[in-house]
C-alpha cells in the first residue's frame, strides 16, 4: 500500500506524532493497569490521553485525505466511545442493580481500549491505514 493517498505530500512529522498520541494512549492504559483507576477512567480522565486527545484535533487537518487520517480518526473515537460508554457504566453504577453488572462492563472496555490502543500502533508501525472505526 502505498505511503499516502495524496501525492507529494511528507507525512513524517505527522506520522511521528501519531506515534507520540499512541505512546500516550498506551501510557494512560498502562496507568489503568497499574494504578487504582480503572483502564478506561485512566484512559478518558488521566492526563496522557487528554493530551493525546488535544494532540488529535490539532494535527488532524495536517493528514486529511492520507492513510493516516483513519488513525487520528481511530483514536478520536476510541477515546470519545471510551467516555460515552463510562457515562452508561456510571449510570448503571449509581442503581443497586447495576453495580456488578457495570464493573463487568467497565473491565471488557478496559480491554477494548487496550485492543484498540495496540491494534492501531500496529498499523501505523507498520504504514498502514486502521479501519473500522
Amino acid at each position: 500500500m502505498s505511503e499516502q493517498l495524496i501525492p507529494h505530500v511528507n507525512l513524517d512529522g505527522a506520522r511521528a506524532w501519531c506515534h507520540v498520541i499512541y505512546g500516550l494512549h498506551a501510557l494512560a492504559v498502562v496507568v489503568g493497569v497499574s494504578g487504582a483507576a480503572t483502564v478506561a477512567g485512566a484512559f478518558v480522565f488521566g492526563v496522557p490521553s487528554l493530551i493525546a486527545v488535544v494532540l488529535n484535533y490539532l494535527k488532524r487537518s495536517e493528514v486529511a485525505g492520507t492513510w493516516l487520517d483513519s488513525h487520528y480518526r481511530w483514536q478520536i473515537r476510541t477515546f470519545w466511545f471510551t467516555a460515552l460508554w463510562l457515562l452508561v457504566y456510571g449510570l448503571l453504577i449509581i442503581t443497586i442493580i447495576g453495580i456488578p453488572i457495570a464493573w463487568v462492563l467497565i473491565v471488557i472496555l478496559g480491554l477494548w481500549v487496550a485492543y484498540r490502543v495496540i491494534r492501531g500502533w500496529l498499523a501505523l508501525a507498520g504504514g498502514r491505514p486502521v479501519g473500522g472505526g
